[in-house]
């Protein structure tokens, strides 16, 4: 971490008010090797009604995880030993708790390739710590609402292509029955799909419902969360993708939806 950034979230680390703060019982697994930084996130977050576990060392997350109710991971790209990105591919294999990347420096790649292993957001070093704040309110609160939707009216079993996504568990399922793991990005990304189906669907359109902010142009996280979704829910490479690349345009769902 740089002292400039250090510096900016000494000077802005006061509770915000921006937003209403989520339950106590939010749970946030901290995970970075600079214990200056570890301090003042812990407490910033902590200032904000979190609960906070701290940990600098990238080969205990796994344990922590797998040990205690964790909402939500902040991990820093750069670790000594095992790096944030070989620790977001393992844990993806069995783990679909939140992960927010720390990178240091911010570049498009770094993103992209944090994106690519299974993160669901990242902030860029250095950062000011209400748009951490934001980024863990945002990703809690995502994933917190699959638990508590309640039954629509339309039904809550969305049908497509012989696949079933069950929007109160929070559960797809491929057509021979077996549970696909998704990540809360990949989740709403393939909602949002599903409630407008054979309709083009703009990145920034994309962009703006599924991450709940506005990215610069330049910036592929979308384009990176489709790939990753197409690879979980198409047939083969000889196949045409369920979700289509519309030159110039967008990305369109091609099946037939139903609800039951």
């Amino acid at each position: 971490m740089t002292p400039k950034a250090v510096g900016e979230i000494n000077s802005e680390g006061g509770p915000s008010d921006s937003s209403p703060s989520l339950p106590p019982d939010a749970h946030v697994l901290l995970c970075d090797d600079d214990p200056e930084l570890r301090r003042l996130l812990a407490t910033y977050l902590r200032e904000n009604g979190y609960r906070v576990t701290p940990i600098g060392d990238g080969r205990d997350v796994a344990r922590h995880i797998a040990d205690a109710s964790i909402d939500l991971l902040i991990l820093d790209l750069m670790l000594p030993g095992i790096n944030g990105l070989e620790i977001c591919r393992n844990l993806r294999a069995h783990s679909n708790v939140p992960i927010l990347m720390l990178t240091a420096k911010g570049s498009e790649t770094d993103r992209i390739v944090g994106l690519e292993m299974g993160a669901d957001d990242y902030v860029a070093k250095p950062f000011s710590p209400p748009e951490l704040l934001a980024r863990v309110k945002a990703l809690i609160r995502r994933a917190r609402m699959g638990g508590q939707e309640t039954t629509p009216k339309s039904g809550r079993i969305i049908l497509f292509d012989g696949w079933s996504l069950d929007t109160l568990r929070r559960e797809l399922r491929n057509p021979d029955g077996v549970i696909i793991d998704l990540s809360v990005g990949e989740y709403d990304l393939l909602l949002t799909f599903l409630e407008a189906p054979q309709r083009v669907l703009d990145r920034d359109y994309l962009i703006e419902v599924t991450r709940k902010r506005t990215l610069a142009a330049f910036d592929r996280s979308i384009d990176v969360q489709i790939s990753r979704l197409r690879r979980k829910i198409d047939a083969g490479e000889n196949e045409e993708s369920i979700i289509k690349t519309v030159r110039g345009a967008g990305y369109m769902l091609t099946s037939e939806v139903s609800r039951k």
